[in-house]
């Protein structure tokens, strides 16, 4: 790989250290697939190697689902992923928005979105985190890459490569460590790069529910007072539910006794698709936003929430963790076939450029979108409804809009276009 593996060939005299190219500090969503990523690049001589302590876990018990953008698909399809999920990817093929008081009985639709990015290709699917999450963990093992069940608990950046130490004081050398730990990452903190980050003072009540009527694909997004209420279309006549609420009314909420707690959901979801009632538990996550100031450090660089952490509402945040990945992947990939160290300075260089303004830009705009939503203010409300229905006569704009969400517009990295690397 470059010369790191030439570098690597010279240290004949450490044979005690084990080695990897890449190495990979969280193996959640956003860490194997770019594990997966980075096999498809550098092919199958390439060690590559994740750490989490909790690989293998079991994940019957999480019930949450996350919207794949097209772009992300391409990607998942490529790394040969998206196979493995099957009848469980439910494809939305609309989205309505509404703005209204809790308790309007009319929630007039002030914009629509229907369509496919391509012919016969939705612009999202809906698909359980679990059974997403287990289809990544067995590509991976059936890839030959290296899933070790421990904690990165320190690393050394060395001139030739990252000493990384795991579990109970083992270590391995890699060319490039990678920090997928999530937005309280603990390596982000310890490689020294500063973290901007604000809480806003609201939760998502997350769960699953099953209705009367077919939902026919359609997500909708209700935007409320306390913040929005989503349905999004799962398969079977069933809906996953991100419910945001200020903080403390949303931990009172889920703890509401059962038929308390129907009725409250009863007047935010309607009755557009006859009865509702809840199948799983509901789970409470604090919101907030982050953004490392940097997204890169020596042989060293962050992925997903551990370089930014956006508001939900537009349903984005996996999906711009995903674009990091495929960013990294294709600029890793392209300097090892070239000779060059792909873990040197022009090369993360090179993904920062790549991703810091478009995820500083979707953040910057999920933020306004949420202030601009959350609120009881009347004129405010009209100034909004008055734009939501501007952009929803304007099809070419609509149409932009969609292939944004996608992660199509820009720049794009040829996994989110369905080419190999």
């Amino acid at each position: 790989m470059g010369e790191y593996s030439q570098g690597h060939a010279a240290e004949a005299g450490r044979t005690d250290v084990a080695r990897a190219d890449v190495a990979i500090a969280g193996g959640g969503l956003a860490g194997l697939s770019l594990a997966l990523a980075l096999r498809d690049g550098l092919g199958p001589d390439a060690r590559i190697t994740v750490f989490d302590p909790t690989i293998g876990r079991d994940t019957s018990g999480d019930v949450r689902a996350s919207a794949i953008a097209a772009g992300a698909r391409r990607l998942l399809t490529t790394l040969g992923v998206w196979d493995r999920l099957g009848p469980e990817a439910e494809p939305i093929r609309s989205m309505q928005v509404t703005d209204s008081r809790t308790r309007d009985v009319a929630r007039p639709v002030f914009l629509t979105f229907d369509g496919d990015v391509q012919p016969g290709e939705p612009f999202a699917h809906m698909v359980p985190n679990a059974r997403l999450l287990d289809a990544l963990t067995d590509t991976a093992r059936a890839a030959g890459i290296d899933l070790i069940p421990a904690p990165v608990s320190d690393f050394t950046t060395r001139r030739s490569g990252v000493e990384v130490t795991y579990g109970a004081g083992r270590s391995l050398t890699a060319a490039l460590l990678v920090a997928c730990d999530g937005a309280r990452s603990r390596l982000r903190d310890m490689a020294g790069i500063r973290n901007v980050a604000w809480a806003y003072g609201q939760s998502a009540i997350t769960f699953t529910v099953e209705h009367e009527r077919p939902h026919e694909g359609c997500a909708l997004e209700h935007f409320l007072p306390p913040g929005p209420f989503a349905t999004l279309p799962l398969p079977g006549n069933r809906a996953s539910i991100v419910w945001t609420e200020r903080h403390e009314d949303a931990k009172r909420i889920a703890a509401l006794p059962e038929a308390i707690f129907q009725e409250e959901l009863e007047t935010r979801f309607g009755h557009a698709l006859g009865w509702v009632r809840r199948v799983s538990a509901p789970a409470v996550h604090p919101l907030g936003f982050a953004m490392a100031r940097s997204f890169v450090g020596e042989r060293f660089a962050l992925v997903g929430d551990a370089a930014h952490l956006i508001h939900p509402i537009a349903g984005q945040g996996l999906n711009m963790g995903l674009r990091d990945v495929a960013a990294l992947a294709e600029a890793v990939t392209d300097a090892a076939r070239v000779g060059l160290d792909f873990a040197g300075p022009d090369v993360l260089e090179r993904y920062q450029r790549w991703r810091r303004f478009d995820t500083l830009a979707m953040g910057v705009a999920t933020d306004a979108l949420n202030r601009l939503f959350s609120n009881r203010s009347d004129a405010l409300r009209l100034m909004r409804d008055v734009g939501l229905g501007m952009v929803d006569r304007l099809p070419r704009l609509k149409g932009l809009f969609i292939k944004d969400a996608a992660g199509l517009t820009g720049a794009v990295p040829r996994l989110l276009r369905g080419e190999a690397l």
